[in-house]
């Protein structure tokens, strides 16, 4: 308790009892309910890892379709097809399909994927439509497999989170708890799909939760846990990149080449957020309707396709190039520019696919330019780099993007250097840019959210810290001709809740000043003999001094009121009265701590020979 706090309390006051207030506060408000959501969200990341490889598998077989003429699952790149001219026809046909299916089907299969599962949790009540968990996937696949430069990510994400919601749906749970497996699915998706299951809990903190407690981490954790374990069994073992060795130590120099890699993937990441929402702007200028959107960005990805061929679909096997540092001057400009170009104007157009692999291709490709004036550290380490930086910056993810990296290609030795050019990236944009990639398209749907995580300071200040003491109360034995006159001629007419005490200074009820007033009107003087008892409401919610004010804010939200009698758990001995009024003094001392500035340590200095063993200024000449 702070000084002024404990000059507010009042000698017969008493002082909540530290050692008491420790028994029963704690530091989380987790419960055993957090037991059976556990156990469903395992058994949503076992289901979640079979819809990551249907999704996988979908998109093979859709790639070997369009391209090959063949019947196949088996993951190719759409470059090696000898349709010529004609492959132009690919990306625009499967468009076609798309904005068919999401006008007559769903509109929600449109997009990232990510946003889109932000805002059913911000929104809806973590509720996904079962349809949009089997067209968000087919959707998917069609717009990668006919050439689309996405990744796989986004519709998993979205995919395994509607699989967690229907189920979550079936069972009689809260709000919260359909978010924590909706967002457990969306995990164990992206899990399973990139062999990267702590990254997956990562991004689900990061970008999905919107918190940091056990009641949700621990259940998301287990549900990508189980499965990257089904994931070794049905798609085997990660690194989905493997690396060369890198060295443990790169010394200062390459600490500064981290850092440069750090601005110029802030810089990348600034153009790229904008480039797809001015392509998205340019499509709502359009005159036509939404649905053929999609057909003018599959457009783009043939003209693109026909230019470079590698920018077409998924990627990964340019991916593992960029980190094996085995590819030309001509395959790291048509990524940066024809992948760019395509990925952005498509994205805009509002076909359905993902953003992570395109980042981590582009990001390559910025780390291959770098690599060759930064000093060299061993094959593929500034395209690695560069790849979490740009993460890092374009998603607003860093942890995320650190830890993918890694999981991605199991090199523990860039862990300072990606932490290095990570955070200058995302540092970069969040000075650059006021949303993401991902919420800015929430935003353009009227809704704002903040990524800032931090202690509420109504966890930290409790009631006996901003209650106030001096309050008008009422004695139990007085009647209401001996209060009337004093309640008129009382200047403190805010107070309008008036607790009524024993003669032991206990609680027994409150009234308001808009009792005493109503009775008197509708009584006149015959109410004056009467006792303030016959008016008392006994049924008065109150308060603790060792309470936080989070719980008092709760409390007031669920019954209805904004000010509470404070009481001695014990003896219920009244002590005060906090109001939504007091409440506000933790915002304000929290903004005090933000804006005021001040000097707390002054240095003072003495020349020579001015200084005596006293610690004052001697006034002797030198």
């Amino acid at each position: 308790m702070s000084k002024n706090s404990k000059s507010k309390l009042r000698d017969n006051e008493t002082v909540p009892n530290k050692k008491d207030r420790n028994d029963e506060l704690g530091d989380f408000t987790t419960t055993w309910r957090v037991v059976p959501i556990s156990l469903l969200a395992t058994v949503i990341g076992v289901i979640c890892a079979f819809v990551a490889l249907a999704l996988l598998r979908l998109i093979g077989l859709f790639t070997n379709l369009f391209y090959f003429g063949r019947w196949s699952t088996t993951m190719v790149s759409p470059a090696g097809n000898h349709l010529g001219v004609y492959s132009v026809f690919v990306p625009i046909a499967g468009a076609l399909i798309i904005g068919v299916m999401a006008r007559y089907g769903s509109e929600r299969i449109r997009g990232h994927g990510i946003p889109e599962a932000i805002e059913s949790i911000l929104l809806n009540g973590s509720r996904i439509e079962p349809k949009v968990a089997l067209l968000k996937p087919i959707s998917s696949a069609i717009s990668i497999g006919s050439g689309g430069p996405f990744g796989a990510e986004g519709p998993i994400i979205m995919t395994g989170g509607a699989v967690g919601s229907m189920i979550a749906q079936l069972f009689h749970l809260t709000s919260a708890e359909r978010k924590t497996l909706l967002v457990a699915g969306a995990a164990g998706g992206m899990s399973a799909t990139f062999a990267s299951p702590v990254a997956a809990v990562l991004l689900a903190v990061e970008l999905l939760l919107f918190e940091w407690k056990p009641r949700s981490l621990i259940p998301v954790a287990l549900a990508s846990a189980m499965a990257a374990v089904v994931r070794r069994y049905i798609l085997g073992f990660g690194p989905l990149f493997p690396v060369p060795v890198h060295p443990l130590f790169i010394g200062p120099k390459g600490l500064l080449g981290c850092a440069l890699v750090g601005l110029l993937a802030g810089a990348l990441s600034a153009l790229l957020t904008l480039s797809v929402y001015a392509a998205e702007d340019a499509f709502q200028r359009l005159k036509i309707h939404w649905m053929w959107w999609p057909a003018i960005g599959g457009l783009a990805i043939g003209l693109g396709g026909l230019v470079f061929p590698q920018a077409l679909g998924v990627g990964y096997d340019t991916i593992g190039a960029l980190l094996q540092g085995s590819v030309t001057t001509r395959v790291i400009l048509g990524v940066l520019l024809v992948k760019w170009f395509i990925w952005a104007v498509s994205l805009g157009s509002g076909t359905s696919g993902g953003v992570l692999a395109p980042l981590l291709m582009m990001g390559g490709a910025l780390g291959g330019l770098e690599a060759m004036f930064l000093p060299n550290e061993g094959a593929g380490f500034w395209p690695l780099i560069s790849m979490g930086a740009i993460l890092g910056g374009t998603m607003r993810a860093p942890f995320t993007s650190i830890v993918f990296a890694f999981e991605l290609t199991h090199d523990a030795n860039v862990f300072l250097p990606l932490l290095v050019g990570s955070v200058i990236a995302h540092g970069f944009t969040v000075l650059t840019l006021k949303r993401s990639i991902l919420t800015e398209k929430v935003a353009r749907r009227g809704f704002h959210l903040s990524r800032e995580y931090a202690v509420d300071p109504l966890e930290i200040l409790f009631v006996h810290e901003v209650m106030r003491t001096k309050v008008v109360v009422l004695p139990a034995a007085s009647t209401l001709g001996e209060i009337w006159h004093s309640l008129r001629v009382d200047h403190r007419q805010e107070q309008r809740l008036l607790p009524v005490v024993n003669a032991e200074g206990q609680l027994v009820g409150v009234v308001t000043r808009g009792d005493i007033s109503q009775r008197m009107e509708q009584n006149g003087d015959a109410a004056l003999g009467w006792s303030i008892g016959d008016l008392v409401r006994t049924s008065a919610v109150e308060a603790y001094p060792d309470e936080p004010l989070r719980v008092v804010v709760y409390r007031m939200v669920e019954k209805g009121c904004t000010r509470m009698p404070v009481l001695e758990r014990a003896t219920r001995k009244f002590l005060g009265l906090v109001s939504i009024n007091d409440l506000l003094k933790a915002r304000s001392r929290h903004l005090d701590e933000e804006s005021r500035r001040e000097r707390s340590l002054k240095l003072r200095f003495v020349p020579p020979g001015k200084w005596n063993p006293k610690g004052t200024q001697s006034s002797e000449a030198p």
